[in-house]
């Protein structure tokens, strides 16, 4: 068997009030898994997914992706973890006045230079990864209308095109399908298994 990508270890989580979100959590994720993580409503899942990012800082216990423990990151380190690990949020997170060009390519933001963000003077191998990204995931022909007038669908499937951009070695998904009809929800859960 190969070595995993991920392996999580004891991870414990207790927040600063005393609720215990994450107790001793371990498993491995091997390369080209897809791995679902099914729980009720307050369980932890999130938590856990924040966890592998630095968005929440654990308690104790060991994230290893590729043999580094993150859960000791800091500063520069979680910037370039983060560019190596993407997300996508149940709730998009979407700047709704930006084109969806302009979302996807926010993805770039961990090699883009600050002034250049800022003026959107991104490159343009970017900027057309950006455009092939869209075109895989179905609305390349969205590429100039804001963001906050596609469906709840289509807002999603800029989100999974955004995380795409940073050439990920790995996709956490937080309850993607979340706010989505039935029909949406089972199109994103198969444009997300095609991917991987």
């Amino acid at each position: 068997m190969s070595q995993p990508i991920l392996s999580v270890r004891n991870l414990v989580k207790t927040y600063p009030n005393g609720v215990q979100a994450l107790k001793g959590v371990s498993f491995d994720v091997q390369p080209g898994e897809f791995l679902v993580v099914i729980g009720l409503s307050g369980s932890g899942k999130s938590t856990l997914l924040r966890c592998f990012n630095q968005l929440n800082q654990a308690t104790s216990g060991q994230v290893l992706f590729h043999d580094q423990d993150i859960t000791q990151l800091r500063g520069q380190d979680v910037r370039q973890l983060r560019s190596k690990i993407a997300m996508i949020f149940q709730h998009f997170n979407l700047i709704q006045r930006h084109t969806v060009l302009s979302n996807v390519l926010m993805g770039s933001l961990s090699r883009t230079s600050t002034l250049a963000s800022l003026l959107g003077l991104f490159d343009k191998e970017d900027v057309e990864k950006a455009r092939s990204f869209l075109k895989l995931v179905g609305i390349e022909e969205k590429a100039y209308i804001r963001a906050g007038q596609l469906s709840g669908g289509q807002q999603q499937r800029v989100a999974i095109a955004r995380a795409l951009v940073t050439d990920p070695a790995v996709i956490f998904a937080d309850e993607p399908t979340g706010n989505l009809d039935t029909s949406r929800s089972h199109e994103i859960m198969k444009l997300l298994e095609d991917l991987n």
